[in-house]
């Protein structure tokens, strides 16, 4: 190694952000490793790398001892003071024996080593840079489908959609432009594992935050979502604002804002529906788009029980149940639907 080599980790420490003396001390790590390999695995050696011009010295290191049992390992104290006159029992001396032929063997070494911290760096700047990412979305391009994970390109690195977190029936195509909601990033022996997911009712938060300037700025609060993901979802909006009506918000100037969140979550229905601290008046606007008569709560057991007109009875109810269990799961309540009739039969 020479002065060049030098001035070439300096320019990694600037431009990978890896400390050049952990470079070296890398380096000087597996030179030793390298040297017991090829000249004598038995001794105690010690390599040391000058700062500015790049030599490499090899230093065997001996005990100095009274008497000595292996003479690769330990020197007698009057031996070491032949060398230095002040040398004591439990020092060590220190004799240079660099090979001449150890300068290929230590640039081919050093070349390995900061490969290797070059990858590990890299791979540590993208954990930390998606570890901070984590509950956020991302935008990546589909690549390829291994054993029905869906892997998609996010430009530094890959994440992977696995099948419970893809929505059902949706295609996923190479090529295709997604965004993603980052559920979690793992540690692994290859690299950060980004695990990424369409389902995830933190997707359509994240979705209605980057589209509604409100939601983004604090005057509109997302309360709860509700979420069968390809189907159906329900949000549930407030604002302190009184001049400020959140679903409109939400809905866009001519439905434009909902419709590119639909369009994104390719045709999912949602229903946007107004928040109220009161259980009663936020039961009846869960269950949106049916009418309803009256609401009756049950505190203590956290039932709702809700009437609607016949003609509504089903709509509430939804296909297979959907809609109100959606309602169910946005209000965090136990909703009991009848119909009007139902009611009467029951008083009579």
């Amino acid at each position: 190694m020479n002065a060049e080599f030098m001035e070439a980790l300096k320019e990694l420490e600037k431009e990978r952000n890896i400390a050049i003396d952990v470079l070296i001390e890398a380096i000087e790590a597996a030179l030793i490793s390298a040297y017991k390999k090829n000249f004598g695995s038995s001794q105690n050696v010690r390599v040391e790398i000058n700062r500015n011009t790049g030599e490499i010295r090899v230093f065997n290191r001996r005990n100095i001892v009274e008497e000595v049992e292996d003479p690769k390992l330990e020197v007698s104290l009057d031996e070491a003071r032949k060398i230095k006159p002040n040398f004591e029992i439990g020092d060590i001396l220190e004799t240079e024996v660099t090979p001449r032929s150890f300068g290929r063997i230590a640039a081919q070494t050093a070349k390995q080593v900061v490969v290797q911290r070059i990858r590990e760096a890299e791979r540590t700047n993208i954990y930390e840079e998606y570890i901070n990412r984590e509950s956020d979305i991302v935008t990546g391009i589909v690549q390829r489908h291994e054993m029905k994970n869906v892997f998609i390109d996010l430009g530094k690195t890959e994440a992977v959609l696995m099948p419970t977190e893809q929505i059902p029936h949706e295609q996923y195509n190479q090529g295709d432009r997604i965004k993603t909601y980052i559920v979690e990033v793992k540690k692994t022996t290859k690299g950060p594992q980004i695990i990424v997911s369409r389902t995830h009712p933190g997707l359509l938060k994240r979705l209605f935050e980057l589209e509604v300037p409100e939601i983004h700025d604090g005057i509109v609060e997302l309360k709860s979502v509700a979420r069968e993901a390809g189907a159906r979802s329900k949000i549930a909006v407030y604002s302190k604002h009184e001049n400020v009506d959140p679903v409109g918000a939400c809905v866009g100037p001519k439905g434009m804002r909902v419709q590119t969140i639909v369009n994104e979550l390719r045709g999912e229905k949602i229903d946007i529906v107004k928040w109220s601290p009161d259980p009663a008046v936020f039961v009846e606007n869960s269950l949106s788009p049916a009418k309803v008569l009256s609401v009756k709560v049950n505190l203590e057991e956290k039932v709702a029980e809700v009437v609607v007109p016949d003609y509504q009875l089903s709509l509430a109810i939804g296909k297979e149940g959907q809609n109100a269990r959606l309602a169910a799961k946005l209000t965090g309540w136990k909703i009991d639907i009848k119909s009007e009739s139902q009611v009467e039969e029951n008083n009579n």
